[in-house]
């Protein structure tokens, strides 16, 4: 019997979300057969959905309020203006953030996720995902952190920093490799003594420093930013005041 062509990452999600043929849909299933890394990650795709469903469907089609309007409105240049947007192929609701400031670039911005790059709604999806594990929400443990900063290292071809939160109150407990439309990502996460998590995904990125920019609907929240060589998500189920301050403590000690 011949062997079924390799497939791409094109494929993998089109046949996650039922958007194959036919024939390509039993090409991409013969595949995955015969290959449990593939059909693993195709597993953990299919979750991802299933959370990011699971937690913004019911806020999908809301209005957006108009007092939250109003402040974007004239809180903002009109360049910068912007509302509500989407993530996860239509299906999450983001708020952008209206006004404030912030020590080391002057201000966060807003941006719909037309100009986000697509790492953050894979760093969300990635946060939902893991963040609901409790024996596997990593790959390797802190108490490995040595390993896991050279091995990731390695894998974003850039030296990695790990920041540490204890200020804030929250301890690494792992992280773990994760691909990124054919790119290895790293995901760090940390746990507080109350169980809350946090997450800091982080992938190379060859493109231009950029402000903080926020995104959240029901409860979960991520900034974002890009400091060259890497793009960062930071991303929680925090007030964004909160949220925010962490973001700055990593942003401090990574420039250092």
């Amino acid at each position: 019997m011949t062997a079924p062509d390799r497939i791409t990452e094109s494929e993998l999600n089109a046949f996650i979300d039922g958007e194959l043929d036919a024939r390509d849909l039993a090409r991409v299933a013969a595949w995955l057969d015969e290959n449990p890394e593939d059909a693993a990650r195709a597993d953990t795709y299919r979750q991802q959905n299933t959370a990011l469903h699971d937690k913004f469907d019911a806020v999908a089609n809301e209005p957006v309020p108009q007092d939250m309007v109003n402040v974007v409105m004239t809180a903002r240049p009109r360049a910068q203006r912007s509302a509500w947007m989407q993530i996860a192929a239509g299906i999450v609701l983001l708020l952008t953030g209206a006004a404030g400031g912030w020590g080391l670039h002057g201000q966060y911005g807003n941006a719909g996720m037309n100009n986000a790059p697509r790492y953050v709604e894979r760093a969300v999806s990635a946060h939902l995902v893991y963040t609901a594990e409790k024996r596997h929400a990593v790959e390797v443990a802190a108490n490995e952190e040595r390993h896991l900063v050279k091995w990731l290292s390695k894998r974003l071809g850039h030296p990695l920093r790990v920041p540490s939160l204890v200020a804030n109150g929250y301890k690494l407990v792992g992280g773990r490799l994760l691909e990124d439309a054919g790119r290895p990502a790293a995901h760090f996460m940390y746990q507080d003594d109350a169980g809350r998590r946090l997450t800091v995904y982080v992938r190379a990125y060859d493109g231009p420093e950029t402000e903080f920019k926020f995104v959240g609907a029901d409860g979960v929240s991520a900034f974002y930013w890009i400091d060259a060589p890497f793009a960062y998500a930071l991303t929680g189920e925090l007030p964004r005041t909160e949220l925010l301050n962490v973001a700055n403590v990593i942003y401090k000690e990574l420039a250092l």
